[in-house]
């Protein structure tokens, strides 16, 4: 890929407002695809997007579009849609060849596919990758440090290509080929901030927390090695990198949702409430069913959705705690 070439995002929240402007800052024109037609005019005439990440003064390098069609000649795109409408904005997107970079984290509802499944189905003649890791979207904007797994499809073929293009002085990507492992990460780690933020909406302390983190990082490795994720990727930025970091901030949407509830407001009101998607809250359900379908022991994924349900987080967590005594290490799978 040339230094010239155009790279398109496709969905400008915050995070894939952020990653655009990541991608502009070596003076590279970036195409970005809004859903609303105000975030278009905004990106575009005032290089911001109040709607959705307000702080940060957008490079005139990245130019806004509400017409997929636009895209149709970009051979690099990040997609950052909301994971329950992944697959039906990309079956919009011009048939042609290209590199899809997933930047949505979550599993579908109603058939619990992994995104790399949804997209292969929606773009067979695209070569698919999985970004994953410790990002909040206000910091990449700023040009902070920032690390990620680049899980390549492709192999490493795809790897050379991509690497050069996502790459930039704080924005480090790692190779991985363990996609299934990526993408798991991402999607688990989402529940288990919920889980965290309501353990300080309880006001349950910093020691519940840490042992939330741990306990919640095995339900990840048993799922992941379950479904043929290797347990190095799982341990990497991807899955507990990113684990530590939504669980330890407001910034978090998925903690914030979880603190929220934690302090007593129910889950129709929040979700009803929120522009943005706290991702864990739509991955919940299907997390805990296909964990039951599979065999897999999860139970602080089961507690999220119980509370989602409308149970009192408060019995959730003392039932959670009244679990049989066992070895830290000798769980069933």
């Amino acid at each position: 890929m040339t230094q010239l070439e155009t790279i398109g995002v496709v969905g400008a929240g915050a995070w894939g407002t952020a990653l655009a402007q990541m991608l502009g800052s070596d003076g590279r024109d970036v195409l970005l695809w809004a859903y609303e037609p105000e975030v278009v005019a905004a990106i575009n005439a005032e290089h911001r997007n109040p709607l959705y990440l307000p702080s940060a003064v957008l490079t005139p390098q990245i130019r806004a579009t509400g017409n997929l069609a636009d895209l149709a000649a970009v051979k690099t795109v990040l997609v950052v849609t909301p994971a329950q409408v992944l697959g039906r904005v990309l079956s919009g997107l011009a048939s042609a060849p290209r590199d899809l970079v997933l930047c949505s984290k979550g599993i579908e509802a109603g058939t619990g596919r992994m995104m790399f499944d949804v997209a292969s189905e929606a773009a067979p003649q695209s070569a698919i990758a999985v970004l994953s890791g410790p990002t909040f979207a206000h910091e990449v904007a700023a040009g902070l440090p920032t690390a990620v797994t680049l899980a390549c499809g492709g192999g490493a073929a795809q790897w050379d290509r991509l690497a050069p293009a996502i790459a930039r002085p704080t924005f480090r990507p790692y190779y991985s080929d363990d996609v299934i492992g990526a993408e798991i990460g991402g999607a688990v780690k989402n529940v288990l901030a919920i889980a965290c933020g309501v353990v300080d909406g309880l006001g349950l302390g910093q020691n519940a927390r840490a042992a939330l983190i741990a306990r919640g990082f095995s339900e990840m490795l048993r799922f992941g090695e379950n479904l043929g994720a290797r347990g190095e990727t799982l341990s990497g930025l991807c899955g507990l990198g990113d684990l530590v970091l939504t669980c330890s901030s407001t910034s978090s949407r998925n903690f914030s949702l979880g603190k929220a509830l934690g302090e007593g407001a129910s889950a129709a009101s929040l979700m009803a409430d929120r522009r943005t998607v706290a991702e864990g809250a739509h991955t919940a359900p299907v997390l805990a069913e296909l964990a039951a379908k599979r065999g897999v022991a999860m139970p602080i994924v089961s507690g999220v959705d119980a509370i989602l349900r409308g149970e009192d987080a408060r019995k959730v967590v003392a039932a959670l705690l009244a679990r049989p005594l066992k070895a830290e290490r000798d769980v069933p799978a």
